[in-house]
């Protein structure tokens, strides 16, 4: 996946990422093994990428099942935006929650909104002697979306193997969270072809796709195009330098790793180094609150 440094020679296009390894194939088919045995599902996605971190194929994988879509990682995503996107999602008829796995904002929300989503079922429960019959919820959603660290919040413990890149999690993990709730933890679930190349691109931005499938230095150009369009202050304010040259877009890259004394030999600037530091702060939020989809745009 090349790009050369003259942007204006190449198009969005030659960033199509395809990945869908095997593990991928197996977690569709447990889900939709497993969907009838629970009685609704939490969708997780990205706050930053709404429409992106969204597999497609979701409606059909839990077969009709009540849905509750939460907005994670909303403490790095721009307020205003996410506002508009819940607006959007609500009236889809979805019930939407905002959380933040990190300073777990809207955690303790979780089990009301849930119960809330179902109040009918329980009324029926109850209605027929049933009030203590316990809820099922599946959690589903992309890789690095925040499925398991959302576990452990919710448990208050480390029972979920967690880490900060996709396809950690293994296999089904059934996880009482006491007052008859349990969950249903899955592997992160990618689609086999991104239509759209901006989606594997968001993705990859993000950390949904492994950065070994990627060119880091063709990523981190991409992201800075994209963040000069969106959010023109945010390089300049993290890293100190201009961004005036947007037709050369990799003497950005160039600038940041000189900026951070990003060397090789003959002080030329690691310009490798100075990407991998950029998509590292862009996903831990370093680059200030940013949201790059907006509703209506694809």
């Amino acid at each position: 996946m090349g790009l050369s440094t003259d942007t204006e020679a190449e198009t969005t296009e030659e960033m199509i990422v395809q990945w869908f390894p095997g593990h991928m194939t197996k977690t569709r088919r447990h889900m939709e093994k497993l969907i009838h045995s629970v009685d609704a599902v939490a969708e997780i996605i990205d706050a930053r990428i709404p429409i992106s971190s969204r597999n497609p194929e979701i409606d059909t994988l839990i077969s009709g099942k009540p849905r509750l879509l939460l907005m994670n990682k909303s403490d790095m995503a721009d307020r205003s935006k996410t506002d508009l996107w819940v607006r959007y999602f609500s009236q889809k008829g979805l019930r939407v929650l905002e959380i933040s796995c990190r300073d777990n904002s809207g955690i303790k929300l979780f089990v009301p909104g849930v119960r809330e989503l179902l109040s009918q079922k329980l009324a029926k429960y109850a209605a027929g002697g049933m009030s203590g019959r316990g809820i099922r919820i599946m959690i589903a959603g992309v890789p690095n979306v925040g499925k398991s660290t959302l576990v452990n919040r919710l448990t208050g413990s480390s029972k979920i193997k967690a880490e900060d890149r996709p396809g950690v999690t293994r296999g089904e993990q059934w996880i009482n969270l006491g007052d008859g709730v349990e969950l249903l933890d899955t592997p992160g679930v990618l689609w086999p072809k991104f239509d759209d190349p901006k989606v594997g691109e968001m993705l990859a931005f993000t950390g949904a796709i492994k950065d070994t499938v990627v060119d880091i230095e063709t990523l981190a150009v991409r992201l800075i195009e994209v963040l000069i369009d969106k959010y023109p202050d945010a390089i300049p304010q993290r890293y100190g330098i201009g961004v005036e040259y947007e037709n050369f877009v990799f003497e950005v890259l160039e600038r940041i790793a000189l900026k951070r004394n990003f060397l090789k030999k003959g002080a030329e600037p690691d310009t490798e180094r100075a990407a991998a530091v950029l998509m590292d702060e862009f996903r831990a939020g370093l680059l200030g609150r940013i949201t790059l989809e907006s509703p209506g745009e694809r």
